[in-house]
């Protein structure tokens, strides 16, 4: 599928962009440039690879999953401006 100037107009029309009719001429010839990559490259041979996930040969490590800040609920309930049924309250942000 070739993309001439007409599509490129229709195309920048459809998306509010403003381009020169100048400019479509150019524009034109580069889509179909990279149309013509993704084609060569459509007509790689592939078979037998392995999909990538991650473009490196790196792994996540992961933290262990537990607790390591102490829990100071009895200590700061007493001395909070407002509390109920053991949460704090706080004013209200958001109407």
């Amino acid at each position: 599928m070739a993309i001439d100037s007409k599509v490129v107009a229709q195309v920048a029309h459809l998306a509010c962009l403003q381009v020169d009719d100048n400019e479509t001429a150019a524009l034109s010839e580069r889509l179909n440039d990279i149309l013509a990559m993704v084609d060569q490259l459509q007509q790689a041979d592939v078979d037998g690879v392995a999909p990538l996930a991650h473009p490196l040969d790196v792994s996540q490590p992961l933290r262990d999953d537990h607790v390591t800040e102490p829990d100071v609920r009895e200590r700061v309930m007493p001395i909070a401006p407002a509390t109920e049924e053991g949460c704090f309250l706080v004013p209200r942000v958001i109407e």
